[in-house]
């Protein structure tokens, strides 16, 4: 078989079978009277037996070795080749991000492109300083993709940096939660956390609300506290049992307290805060040091009904209790004569 027909039937093109020929890779095993390559079947099927190979993505001098020496063996090769792919699909995930970014940001002209690139460049510096900086001496009213900086967020281990981006990605309101609420809900913890920790500085945007509350009830403690923690600030009902059980563990309580207070400004929250506190106040399982917590957090509180509660704590058989309630109702009491004498 001539080599015009074996290009035809192989779909190899005929300069590639005289390269294999040059090479030693593939060689006819005969010629015509004219000089002509003359392909065997074996030849041809030698033909497909390379082309297989190339198409996963070995060298041809690999091939060679693979059809040529019997003690080759495939596994290490493939195992590299494996590596190599993954690699390979990284670095153009890579860029295929990096193109959504720029795309993202709708460059006007080249010089707004390079602009994001040089961000993205600085933002990929080893240096913690350097990354903050890119950050923070932006020129104003210069546009920096959300995108790229909620990924920055979500990978950036410097606290310091990480504040930073945290800072410039509350300037994009909506499309800064927007790029953080698929990340919100990661099976990755820490990618949780930061990102909750994001969106918990962004609560005054309207779709961060719903992302927050959706994480009250994430599997992980940190997560819900840091959700907690806006949510109440921000005067949202459904915070107030993670509030209070941070109360109760001793963990951000100050905060917690804070938190719960500004929800007592609407009375049907206080009414129910006050209860709950008072039920854990009451429970077996709360030792001396609980309950101080709970007695502080009852200062926090609008209404009489917490004045009350102190007052009959006061009588407590733990006299430590009895004496951080006797104090504190006394707060409540002189707090009642100031509006009273300011009305």
């Amino acid at each position: 078989m001539l080599i015009g027909e074996v290009a035809r039937r192989s779909g190899v093109s005929a300069r590639m079978l005289r390269h294999y020929d040059a090479l030693g890779l593939v060689r006819p095993t005969g010629r015509t009277v004219g000089g002509y390559r003359e392909y065997s079947a074996d030849d041809v099927r030698r033909i497909f037996h390379v082309e297989s190979l190339r198409s996963l993505g070995l060298s041809l001098k690999q091939i060679g070795r693979a059809l040529e020496d019997p003690a080759f063996t495939p596994s290490a090769l493939v195992g590299d080749l494996i590596q190599w792919t993954e690699d390979r699909l990284a670095r153009e995930r890579e860029l295929l991000e990096r193109l959504r970014v720029i795309d993202a940001s709708a460059p006007a002209g080249w010089q707004d492109v390079l602009r994001v690139v040089e961000l993205m460049r600085e933002l990929d510096s080893t240096s913690a300083a350097r990354r903050q900086q890119a950050v923070l001496t932006r020129p104003e009213g210069m546009p920096v993709p959300a995108e790229l900086l909620a990924g920055a967020v979500l990978s950036e281990s410097d606290p310091h940096v990480a504040g930073a981006l945290r800072w410039a990605l509350a300037r994009t309101g909506d499309d800064g939660v927007a790029a953080l609420a698929a990340a919100a809900r990661s099976e990755d913890v820490d990618t949780r956390r930061r990102a909750v920790l994001a969106i918990a500085g962004m609560a005054d945007v309207p779709g961060a609300i719903p992302v927050l509350t959706d994480r009250l009830e994430d599997p992980d403690a940190l997560v819900r506290r840091q959700a907690a923690l806006a949510l109440g600030a921000h005067g949202v009902p459904a915070a107030v049992p993670t509030l209070v059980r941070m109360i109760v563990d001793g963990t951000n309580d100050v905060d917690a307290a804070e938190a719960l207070g500004t929800l007592s400004r609407d009375p049907a929250s206080a009414t129910r805060i006050t209860a709950l506190l008072a039920d854990q106040l009451a429970a077996p399982t709360a030792d001396s040091a609980t309950r101080i917590r709970l007695i502080q957090a009852l200062v926090e509180l609008e209404g009489t009904a917490p004045l009350e509660i102190l007052r009959r704590l006061a009588h407590d058989e733990d006299r430590t209790v009895a004496l951080v309630a006797t104090a504190l109702a006394g707060v409540l009491e002189e707090r009642a004569r100031e509006v009273l004498d300011n009305p």
